[in-house]
């Protein structure tokens, strides 16, 4: 497992953005309709937001720091806790604000897909004020700031980032405007999925997409759901597609997240561009398998069972030879990492006291009263 990074040491990843408290309920029969009661047949609660791409990063055992803010209520407390301590997630630059309550998001997951209602608030201060001085990074994971929004913090200091791997969030307005890429000529890599990769680019389909972006960033990765991904990365000449994997989906929180990790887990390690996409799609179809972005993302030791399980039934099974086949590099990877590392956990939050055990230790005094 990872632990905090020491003062002045190079990360692989650091990331900044949103933290919630998610609670995720799979299973539903019908979706909810005014005046009625749906019973789910599953629920679980999670770290959110960010931390689903800071656990698959450290899952991954890439050294990854975190700046977000943290409220100081029970879900903030457990959230903090889990992340830097089961997860060893660098939050040197993170913060519990005092008097200000965690962002909590209700996610309802049904046919493949989720909808969800969030409540919070904007952090007490800037996302560059929280920073501070940036961490030296080996990559970065930001988000593209639409028209009209603050310049990203890591303009000022993109020099230090390393690669910096760009993601767009959904346009509510929907109409995709395209200054929204301007700052791509600064990153490494580009990661929509993709309908944000067709409406910024103008194209129908998600092929001309990728070979519309491609001009933009050395590497551009699309994803297309069940119908897997696409990318090219200019950089070293190649174009690849590869086929998503066929899995009892229980949450889709969170997939894009796992996929993106291991994007950068596979640039960083220099892996040819096609064997990146498949341990993606494969890292982010055992993640839709549990409960929560966060702590469904595989670990090694998962990724070392699946892959032995699959190769047990590729001598009885020509779908799962094929699998077999295509995924045939892991048994090169695998033996370079540790397969008991940390591995998916319980989606469960605990009780009260729980938290406030891990709470007092990093000497953020009692907790406050329950709201």
């Amino acid at each position: 497992m990872n632990t905090a990074s020491e003062p002045g040491t190079e990360l692989d990843l650091f990331l900044t953005g949103s933290l919630f408290f998610d609670i995720i309920f799979t299973g539903l029969p019908t979706a909810p309709q005014p005046g009625t009661e749906v019973w789910a047949e599953g629920m679980g609660s999670v770290p959110g937001g960010i931390a689903n791409l800071a656990v698959a990063a450290a899952r991954l055992g890439l050294s990854t720091g975190l700046s977000a803010g943290f409220g100081d209520d029970a879900y903030g407390a457990w959230s903090w806790s889990l992340l830097e301590e089961q997860e060893g997630i660098d939050l040197s630059r993170s913060r519990i604000f005092e008097g200000w309550h965690s962002a909590l998001t209700v996610s309802l997951a049904r046919g493949g897909d989720r909808s969800m209602i969030t409540h919070g608030h904007p952090m007490p201060i800037g996302a560059a004020e929280l920073i501070g001085t940036p961490p030296t990074s080996k990559a970065m994971i930001a988000e593209l700031a639409m028209p009209g929004h603050e310049e990203p913090w890591w303009i000022a200091t993109h020099p230090k980032q390393g690669k910096v791997f760009a993601a767009v969030g959904w346009d509510p307005t929907e109409k995709w405007d395209t200054s929204t890429l301007n700052d791509l000529e600064l990153c490494h890599g580009f990661l929509p999925n993709h309908v944000e990769a067709m409406a910024y680019s103008r194209t129908d389909s998600p092929d001309a997409a990728l070979k519309a972006l491609s001009s933009r960033a050395p590497l551009v990765v699309i994803t297309r759901g069940v119908d897997g991904a696409i990318a090219i990365d200019s950089s070293t000449g190649e174009q690849a597609s590869v086929p998503s994997l066929r899995v009892a989906a229980i949450d889709p929180t969170g997939a894009g997240d796992v996929f993106s990790a291991g994007i950068v887990l596979g640039t960083l390690a220099g892996w040819p561009l096609e064997r990146r996409l498949l341990f993606s799609t494969l890292c982010s179809a055992l993640a839709v398998k549990h409960f929560g972005g966060s702590l469904a993302s595989p670990g090694w030791g998962d990724i070392a069972d699946w892959w032995e399980s699959t190769k047990l039934r590729a001598r009885e099974n020509a779908e799962c030879a094929d699998v077999a086949k295509r995924y045939g590099f892991l048994d090169e990877v695998l033996p370079q990492h540790k397969p008991n590392a940390v591995r998916r956990a319980e989606a469960t939050f605990g009780l009260l006291t729980e938290a406030e055990a891990h709470y007092r230790p990093h000497g953020h005094g009692p907790l406050p009263p329950s709201r």
